[in-house]
């Protein structure tokens, strides 16, 4: 690496966070099943056993972060910081060198030279060379961090809006290994009008992208944008997702968003689960 940017801290705002809090990520595990309402027993149901002190699980102390790499750093960074209330812990940037390309592009590497390809035209850039460089921001909420990561041609300035590679478009959450991040809004928040705040906070900054699902049927933009405020919130009412509120949104990347409540039935569920799970962390 021939660059190290200087660490940069921003100090918490509680009054934005009081009007948008993201206290991290919920995993979904399967929103079809839970639609239809296929039931499965709860964690308390599940008895403790002994881990195995040996095993993968035990060595492991939780999720510490989720990457998504972008095209505009800048806009990015403004819409987990200042749009959803995250705190930056630090920046560092102009990776580059042999080392860094083999850590994190060996595999597409080795999958170019079996297709008889030339590297970058499957999205490999040159961080070995320097043609390409890679920079990174952290950003905390509650309790999970999200990395943004931008790959740029090294003539272009940290943090600008021009990436190495073409961004992916349409991208829909049903293709396989599509991800997502999802944000848990507090139970005392209305959901409905959240969701109506984050479309016009983003809107005010420029971000189109940022457009939330309905749950009712729309063929176009205008629609979307006439339902009621109340067609904003899927609430789940069949076990054992009842109490379960969630919105699909894309955010200024393009990247798929949710945003959900667990209330009721289904809060109790996870509560159990993370109960177990401790709770067999502890034994060993």
């Amino acid at each position: 690496m021939s660059h190290e940017q200087e660490i940069s801290i921003q100090p918490e705002d509680p009054d934005r966070r009081a009007v948008i809090c993201a206290a991290g990520t919920i995993a979904l595990g399967g929103i079809a099943a839970a639609l239809a309402g296929h039931g499965t027993a709860s964690a308390q149901d599940t008895p403790v056993t002994t881990r195995d002190p040996g095993s993968l699980g035990a060595r492991l102390q939780g999720v510490q972060h989720f990457g998504l790499t972008v095209q505009n750093m800048e806009r990015a960074y403004e819409f987990y910081t200042a749009v959803l209330g995250g705190t930056e812990v630090f920046r560092h940037g102009d990776f580059q060198g042999d080392a860094v390309q083999n850590t994190l592009l060996a595999d597409q590497e080795i999958l170019a030279n079996e297709l008889g390809v030339n590297p970058r035209t499957i999205g490999v850039p040159d961080l070995r060379g320097g043609a390409q460089r890679l920079d990174v921001r952290f950003i905390q909420f509650d309790n999970v961090v999200i990395e943004l990561l931008q790959y740029r041609d090294a003539d272009q300035p940290m943090g600008g809006p021009k990436a190495f590679a073409e961004p992916l478009e349409h991208m829909s959450p049903a293709f396989p290994r599509m991800m997502h991040i999802c944000f848990y809004v507090r139970d005392d928040v209305d959901f409905n009008q959240f969701i109506a705040d984050l479309e016009a906070e983003s809107a005010k900054r420029g971000m189109t992208q940022v457009r939330a699902n309905r749950i009712i049927r729309v063929s176009t933009e205008e629609e979307r944008k006439a339902t009621p405020l109340s067609a904003n919130t899927n609430k789940v009412t069949v076990a054992p997702s009842d109490g379960w509120e969630l919105i699909y949104c894309k955010g200024p990347e393009g990247e798929q968003l949710e945003f959900v409540k667990a209330l009721g039935p289904v809060k109790k569920r996870f509560a159990d689960a993370l109960s177990a799970h401790l709770q067999l962390a502890s034994a060993n």
